[in-house]
C-alpha cells in the first residue's frame, strides 16, 4: 500500500506533464500559423501592389505611344499626292482603296477623307461614305488651324472616338480634311484580358476609356455605384478585405480593392487601375495548409508514442495486480479478517484502476478531438478554395497552391525585375535620356521578332551613360523602326548580322548597320510613301516618321551604303552633359 501512493503520484505527474507539453505545443503551433499568416499576407499584398503599379505605367506608356504615333499620320497623309489629286479632280474611285492600304500599317481604327464641304468622300469604314461632318469640331477646327487638331466626342454606341485631323491644301487652296481615328478599343480589350478594371478620365474627371462599358461617360464615384453585383470584380473581392495588411485604398460596393492612379501626359488625362486581392488568400492558405499538415503529423506521432507507453504501463499494472491478488489469497488463509480487508482493498484498487483507465481514455479522446478539429477545419477551408478554383477552370492555380509555392514566388520575382525597366512615365517636356537604356528597351521590344530568325546582334555601347535631352518613348520608336528595317534587309543574307554602335563626343552618334543588299535610292529614302517592299508589306512611312522625330529632337537621321555591303543608318543628336542644367 505504501508503494501505491508514489506510483499514483507519478502517474498524475506524468498526466500533468503531458497536458503542459500539449498546451505549449498548441500555443507554439497557433503562434507560428498566426505569424506566418501576417507576414505572408503582407508580402503577397506588397507584390500585388508592385505589379499593379508596373502594369499602370505600361498602360500609360502604351496609350501615349499610340496617340503620338497616330498624331503624325494626318501630317503625312495631307501631303499624299494621290489624295490631293483626287480632291482636285473630285474623282474618288481609288481614294478608299488608298486609305485601306494605309490603315493596317498605321494601326488606326479608321481613316476618312473629307472634302471642303465636310462630306466624307473616302473612308476605310464604307458606312461613313457620304456622311456630312461639317458641324464636327475635328472638321471646323482643322480648317481654321495650320496644324494637326485633336478632338474627342462620344458616339451613339456610348464609346468615345479620339480623332486627329488636318486640312489638305494645294497651291494655297483648302481642298479638304484628312481624319485619323485612334484605335483605343484594341487597348481596352488588352487591358480587360490581364487586369481587373482599368479606366481613363479626361481633365473633368469623366471616364472616356474603360474595360467596363457601363462606366463610360460617368464620374468615378457614379461608375463604381453602377457596377452590377454579379460582376467578376465583386465576386473576386468577396472576403478579401480582412486579409489586407494596410487600410483599404478604395471600395467597390462595400468591398476593399487596391486602387492605383497615374497621370497620362495628354489633355490632363488620368489612368486608374483596380486590382483585387484574390490570389493573396490562396497562396497564404497553401502555406498554412502545409504547416497544419506538419503539426498534425507531429501530433499523430506523439499520440502513437503515448499510446504505446500506456499499453506498456497497462501490462505492468496487470502483472502487479495478479501478484497482489495471490498475496491476498495467502493472507486470507492466515486470518479471515485480514482476508476480508484484503478483499475489500482488492475491490477498491480494481475500481480505482478502472476509473483511472476510463479517465485517461476520456482525456485522450477529448485532446484528440480538440486538436484535430482545427486542422480538419483549415483543411476543409483549403479544399473548398481549391474546389472553387477547379470550378472556375483554373486547375493550374489549384495545384500550385499545394505543390509549387516556391516556384511561383521565384517566377513573380523575375517579370518585376523585367517591366521595372518600363516603369516610367512619359512627359510632354524633354528630359535627360540615357541612350543606352533606350537601345536596351528597343531590343527587348524586338525580342519576339529576333527570336523567329537566327540574327547575330553585335552591340558596342559605352560603359558610362550617354545622355541626350529628348523624349525616351519617341527615341525608342526610332530605334525600333531602324531595327525592323535592318531585320527586313537581312532576310536574304546567309549569315544575317545587325551591328549597333553607340559613341559620344560633341554629339551622340547611334549607328545601326546590317549586311543586307544595301540601299538603291538614297535620295528618296526618307520621303513619305517611298518603299522598296512588296505591295502590302509597307507604305513607306516608317523612315519618314523616324526622320521627323529625330528632327524634333534637334538631330538628324542619315543613311549610306557600307563599303563591304549592307546599309548604315546613323542618328546624330546633341549630347547632354549632366552638369549642363545646373550651369544654365
Amino acid at each position: 500500500m505504501n508503494d501505491a501512493v508514489p506510483q499514483g503520484s507519478k502517474r498524475a505527474a506524468r498526466r500533468w506533464y503531458r497536458r503542459v507539453v500539449l498546451g505549449l505545443f498548441t500555443l507554439f503551433a497557433v503562434s507560428v500559423m498566426y505569424i506566418t499568416n501576417e507576414l505572408m499576407t503582407q508580402r503577397y499584398t506588397e507584390t500585388i501592389s508592385n505589379r499593379s503599379e508596373l502594369r499602370l505605367a505600361l498602360y500609360s506608356a502604351n496609350l501615349m505611344s499610340e496617340l503620338q504615333r497616330n498624331s503624325v499620320v494626318p501630317q503625312l497623309l495631307a501631303r499624299d499626292p494621290e489624295l490631293i489629286s483626287a480632291l482636285n479632280s473630285q474623282d474618288y474611285s481609288r481614294s478608299t482603296a488608298r486609305l485601306m492600304s494605309f490603315v493596317d500599317e498605321i494601326g488606326a481604327a479608321a481613316l476618312t477623307l473629307l472634302d471642303s464641304e465636310g462630306r466624307a468622300v473616302a473612308a476605310t469604314n464604307r458606312n461613313e461614305l457620304g456622311v456630312n461632318h461639317s458641324d464636327r469640331p475635328y472638321f471646323v477646327d482643322a480648317l481654321r488651324m495650320n496644324r494637326t487638331v485633336y478632338s474627342t466626342f462620344r458616339m451613339d454606341t456610348g464609346a468615345y472616338a479620339f480623332i486627329f485631323s488636318r486640312k489638305i491644301e494645294s497651291n494655297g487652296q483648302v481642298l479638304g480634311t484628312i481624319m485619323v481615328e485612334v484605335d483605343v478599343g484594341r487597348m481596352e480589350r488588352g487591358w480587360a484580358g490581364v487586369t481587373d478594371a482599368v479606366f481613363v478620365t479626361d481633365a473633368q474627371g469623366k471616364i472616356i476609356m474603360s474595360t467596363e462599358p457601363l462606366w463610360r461617360g460617368l464620374q468615378e464615384r457614379d461608375a463604381l455605384a453602377r457596377q452590377p453585383a454579379s460582376s467578376a470584380i465583386e465576386r473576386a473581392l468577396r472576403a478579401t478585405q480582412s486579409w489586407a495588411m494596410a487600410p483599404a485604398e478604395a471600395y467597390l460596393r462595400g468591398e476593399a480593392v487596391l486602387r492605383r492612379e497615374s497621370r497620362v501626359p495628354h489633355q490632363g488625362w488620368r489612368i486608374v487601375n483596380f486590382t483585387t486581392y484574390d490570389s493573396v488568400r490562396e497562396k497564404v492558405n497553401g502555406i498554412l495548409a502545409l504547416q497544419v499538415m506538419g503539426f498534425a503529423i507531429i501530433l499523430a506521432v506523439s499520440f502513437w508514442v503515448m499510446s504505446r507507453q500506456t499499453a506498456s504501463r497497462l501490462v505492468l499494472f496487470q502483472r502487479e495486480s495478479a501478484e497482489l491478488r495471490a498475496l491476498n489469497r495467502r493472507l486470507q488463509r492466515e486470518i479471515a479478517e485480514r482476508e476480508r480487508v484484503e478483499k475489500t482493498l482488492q475491490v477498491a484498487e480494481q475500481t480505482i484502476a478502472q476509473s483511472s483507465k476510463l479517465a485517461a481514455l476520456g482525456e485522450m479522446s477529448a485532446a484528440v478531438s480538440h486538436e484535430l478539429n482545427q486542422p480538419l477545419a483549415a483543411m476543409k477551408t483549403y479544399l473548398a478554395g481549391a474546389r472553387l478554383l477547379l470550378q472556375r477552370q483554373r486547375p493550374e492555380e489549384a495545384l500550385s497552391s499545394f505543390q509549387r509555392i516556391d516556384d511561383l514566388l521565384e517566377r513573380m520575382g523575375a517579370i518585376t525585375r523585367q517591366l521595372k525597366s518600363y516603369a516610367r512615365k512619359g512627359s510632354d517636356a524633354f528630359e535627360p535620356v540615357d541612350t543606352r537604356a533606350a537601345v536596351s528597351t528597343a531590343l527587348a521590344m524586338m525580342e519576339p521578332q529576333l527570336k523567329t530568325r537566327s540574327v547575330d546582334i553585335i552591340r558596342t555601347l559605352p560603359t558610362e551613360p550617354v545622355m541626350i535631352m529628348g523624349d525616351r518613348l519617341r527615341l525608342e520608336q526610332v530605334i525600333i523602326n531602324l531595327l525592323r528595317n535592318a531585320l527586313d534587309a537581312t532576310k536574304t543574307s546567309d549569315n544575317p548580322t545587325i551591328e549597333i554602335l553607340l559613341a559620344v563626343g560633341d554629339t551622340v552618334s547611334l549607328q545601326i548597320r546590317d549586311n543586307g543588299e544595301g540601299i538603291e535610292n538614297l535620295d528618296e529614302l526618307f520621303e513619305p510613301f517611298y518603299t522598296t517592299k512588296q505591295p502590302g508589306d509597307g507604305v513607306g512611312l516608317g523612315l519618314a516618321i523616324s526622320s521627323g522625330i529625330v528632327n524634333d529632337l534637334g538631330g538628324r537621321l542619315t543613311a549610306r551604303n557600307a563599303a563591304d555591303g549592307g546599309a548604315i543608318f546613323e542618328v546624330q543628336l546633341p549630347a547632354y552633359m549632366l552638369g549642363q542644367a545646373a550651369a544654365e
